[in-house]
């Protein structure tokens, strides 16, 4: 009688296709944990997107569930060749450089035409050919992800197993975002939580726009707001980051804002052109003053997917 090889037994937990999950979020913490419940990956500078494989078809979600299929082609093309009947990938959108850094300026300037250069980097599966997969421990979740990519152009986020603080060193110095450290074991639970933390080489925020300033005609720089509760509180001016061109762009962007008051819950003693706080953008900063004022900031970019 001819060898019969067992068929591997079925992980997660049926279910119907979800559609859209909220993703997990990661906790900004001061040091890098240690120890071996945690392993860690790098931290990406670029969209954190999910890819659903579903009915012969492929969607590219952004971290807030808009459809951004059609802005993501070349992503959606490379998901295509996902070795799954159904899937949903948790990962990030990114242009990697040479020397293996990612640019979130470089990405939206990629996006504005037809880019080839854009990789997802995939780092979590949520959901499995009819089978939901959030509840097993995420090792395992990484395992079964790294099988149905391998051979495409989706690119897989390595987890390592090294002390957490050694490996923050070196991935500032080498240039790279910062480090994302989660617990090996754990399920895949939405929103922010303590299983997830990250640790950035330099400082990130998500800032509103609530001005500009133009000297002598020529662009200075936008003034920055950030939300506390329903207050809009003067979060510091940024000059550093644009060129002509992005310059140019987003002014056009912030006229049909313009608004003769400022936005600011409390008024500040600056003159600028203000605006409707309508769009978002992303800064980086070195520190912040005790008002909350981001030091030596420089724009990345527009956040258009939150």
């Amino acid at each position: 009688m001819a060898f019969q090889r067992r068929k591997p037994a079925a992980i997660g937990v049926k279910a119907p296709f979800p559609g859209f999950i909220e993703p997990a979020l990661a906790t900004a913490v001061e040091k890098v944990p240690s120890g071996a419940r945690w392993i860690h990956e790098i931290k990406f500078d670029g969209y954190r997107v999910q890819v659903h494989l579903a009915n012969e078809e492929v969607k590219v979600f952004t971290r807030r569930g808009h459809d951004w299929t059609n802005r993501f082609k070349k992503v959606a093309e490379d998901a295509w060749h996902i070795k799954a009947g159904s899937a949903i990938v948790d990962g990030e959108i990114v242009v990697p450089a040479a020397d293996g850094t990612t640019d979130f300026s470089v990405l939206q300037n990629e996006l504005k035409g037809k880019s080839t250069s854009i990789v997802l980097v995939a780092f979590d599966l949520l959901y499995l050919n009819g089978r939901d997969l959030r509840k097993l421990p995420l090792v395992a979740r990484k395992a079964e992800l790294k099988k149905i990519i391998a051979g495409t152009n989706v690119q897989f986020s390595e987890s390592f197993e090294i002390e957490g603080r050694s490996m923050f060193k070196h991935a500032c110095k080498l240039g790279l975002e910062g480090v994302v450290s989660k617990v090996r074991d754990s399920a895949y639970a939405s929103g922010r939580g303590n299983n997830w933390v990250k640790k950035t080489c330099a400082q990130r925020e998500t800032l509103t726009i609530a001005g500009f300033a133009l000297d002598e005609g020529k662009w200075d720089g936008i003034y920055l707001g950030r939300h506390k509760g329903a207050d809009l509180v003067y979060a510091g001016k940024v000059d550093h980051g644009f060129d002509k061109v992005s310059a140019a762009e987003l002014q056009k962007r912030l006229k049909p804002l313009i608004r003769k008051t400022q936005p600011y819950t409390k008024r500040i003693a600056h003159k600028g052109i203000w605006v409707e706080p309508k769009l978002l953008a992303e800064i980086e900063y070195r520190a912040k003053s005790a008002e909350g004022k981001v030091r030596h900031p420089f724009f990345k970019g527009l956040r258009e997917d939150l």
